[in-house]
């Protein structure tokens, strides 16, 4: 935990204090922005309150009372609800705007974390309570220099293998030789162990219909078999085999052993065009001296070029979500469809940028990464222009 760091974002954001608090482990942001581990019995509730000035306070039950010893401050004890209710109100007295794992009207559910009841205690006591989504964003999705140049590593293999995956694909299909989505699946996982990376499940590989399934995943018992003729899509991620590294996710689609139709050539563009868009506004935006964007704008750049083409309807999911160390980050969301998502895109941030669209017959998605610094933002990896000739 770097306190000096995070007291200076409070100050920052003109919030008198950031308050923890967990119970059975209900708010893993808490562990990791403290560093506290990630397992052991929390079977009482805690509280530590970073002030944006002076000492952070610590209130544990006297029965797991060292729960919090590994983070500096003084400590409270607790038995009985009504010790804790008089022993939390008067740590926190000198502040009133208190920053919290919680999301007006749960916007960004992915920080809100604090049960409704413990909101209600703390605004009892006359306290303002707000979002400490950005906070998170801050302290969980900036990434380090050794986390960037590991995404880097795990984009040109990724890269590779995907370039040699296409290519054993197109062999298999024209010698006659059956290969289904599953042990293409299999292939790319085997490809990417021998490379020293690792995933957590998938790939995503899907042909005509099930690629209109965005989160589609093969199995040896349900599984299609590609043949010339099929339309392709892999959506594909790892990162390096060592913890704390970045991931690399992409997503490409192209047609086997046969030109596109039109259609394809269609949507694939409007999808292209919808992709580069949302790259640019983040591009123009920290070229501008690092303009402030937040996550919905990005979005919105991608999806009107989908909607002024028609098939609003047929984009159903956010245009990227940030990328850290978990595969979906703790950062801003490119996303004004789930979510209404404000949180700004930070300098040394990653994220994917991934419209698509979704017929009955075939789904196409488009997806790349974007790493951005103080003043430029760039694509990580390679991007498709054009479907794949397999």
């Amino acid at each position: 935990m770097d306190l000096h760091s995070i007291q200076a974002a409070l100050r920052d954001a003109g919030v008198d204090a950031w308050l923890f608090y967990d119970h059975h482990h209900r708010d893993p942001l808490a562990a990791s922005i403290l560093g506290l581990p990630d397992h052991g019995l929390v079977s009482r509730r805690w509280y530590y309150v970073i002030p944006a000035e002076g000492d952070p306070r610590k209130l544990v039950h006297r029965i797991e009372s060292g729960k919090l010893d590994s983070l500096p401050g003084s400590k409270g004890l607790y038995s009985s609800w009504q010790e804790l209710e008089s022993a939390l109100e008067a740590m926190l007295g000198p502040w009133r705007r208190i920053a919290m794992q919680y999301s007006p009207r749960n916007a960004i559910m992915y920080v809100s974390m604090v049960d409704a009841g413990t909101v209600e205690l703390l605004r009892s006591m006359d306290k303002e309570i707000v979002s400490s989504a950005n906070l998170v964003s801050r302290f969980q999705a900036v990434l380090t220099e050794e986390q960037i140049d590991s995404h880097y590593v795990a984009q040109k293999a990724l890269d590779e293998i995907l370039t040699e995956g296409f290519q054993y694909l197109g062999s298999r299909v024209r010698s006659g030789t059956p290969v289904t989505e599953y042990e293409m699946m299999v292939w790319f996982r085997d490809a990417m162990h021998r490379a020293g990376l690792t995933t957590d499940h998938g790939p995503n590989v899907s042909v005509d219909e099930n690629s209109s399934d965005s989160h589609y995943e093969p199995t040896a018992q349900s599984s299609r078999p590609i043949r010339s003729g099929s339309f392709l899509l892999i959506d594909i991620w790892a990162r390096v085999d060592r913890p704390g590294t970045c991931w690399y996710d992409i997503t490409w689609t192209g047609v086997v052993n046969r030109e596109p139709t039109e259609k394809e050539r269609v949507i694939f563009a409007i999808v292209r065009d919808a992709r580069d868009a949302a790259i640019e506004a983040v591009r123009s935006a920290f070229a501008d001296g690092g303009h402030p964007i937040a996550g919905f704008e990005a979005d919105d750049a991608a999806r009107s070029v989908i909607r002024q083409a028609g098939y609003a309807q047929y984009f159903t999911h956010r245009t990227g979500h940030n990328i850290g160390a978990e595969l979906h980050g703790s950062g801003a969301h490119l996303d004004n469809l789930e979510t209404h998502d404000e949180r700004r895109i930070l300098p040394f941030t990653c994220f994917s940028v991934e419209p698509g669209i979704y017929l009955p017959e075939f789904g196409v998605r488009s997806e790349v990464n974007m790493i951005t610094t103080k003043d430029h933002a760039v694509v990580t990896g390679r991007i498709q222009r054009d479907l794949v000739r397999i």
